[in-house]
Parts: C-alpha cells; structure tokens; sequence
C-alpha cells in the first residue's frame, strides 16, 4: 500500500478531530496549523542538491529557489532556517 498523499493525510486528521465537521470559528486556527513543512527528507534532498552543485554557501534565496525546485511550493522561513541548519559547517 502506498503512503497517503500530504492532502490525504491532512483530511483523515481533521475527520478524526472533528467527526462532525470543523465549526465556523476552527476554519482559521486549522488553516495556520495546516501550512506546508518540508519533511526531514525533503530538508536533506534540499541540502544535498545544494551540496553537489557546489554552491554553498547559499543565501536564503539560494535554499529558497532549492526548495521550490524539489517541492512545487514556496519556501516558508522556517523551512530555509532547517535548511541552512542543516548545511555542513564552513562551506
């Protein structure tokens, strides 16, 4: 059986939460809870990629446009923050 998609498994949380629905006043709380993350897989594809290009060190806009290119969406900060954490020292 395959892994259930980012959506699927965001649906199958709230339907557990809430097996009535999401009252009104939950829409926006669940919407900020629910902003994408980069998985560790993703923060270590990120900073391989980088890695192997040769061109560390990055900029934020560097690890952002990684990120976008592995991911389809935009980069939070947060996401170019463990990216950067994760870079090896001194390069």
């Amino acid at each position: 059986m395959s892994k259930p998609s980012f959506v699927d498994s965001i649906v199958g949380w709230l339907r557990e939460g809430y097996p009535q629905g999401v009252p009104p006043q939950d829409y926006v709380p669940l919407l900020a809870l629910l902003r994408r993350r980069l998985t560790d897989d993703e923060v270590e594809a990120v900073v391989a990629m980088l890695v192997a290009s040769g061109e560390v060190p990055v900029d934020s806009a560097d690890i952002g446009t990684s990120i976008t290119k592995i991911t389809d969406a935009l980069p939070s900060e947060d996401d170019i923050d463990r990216v950067r954490e994760h870079l090896p020292a001194g390069l």
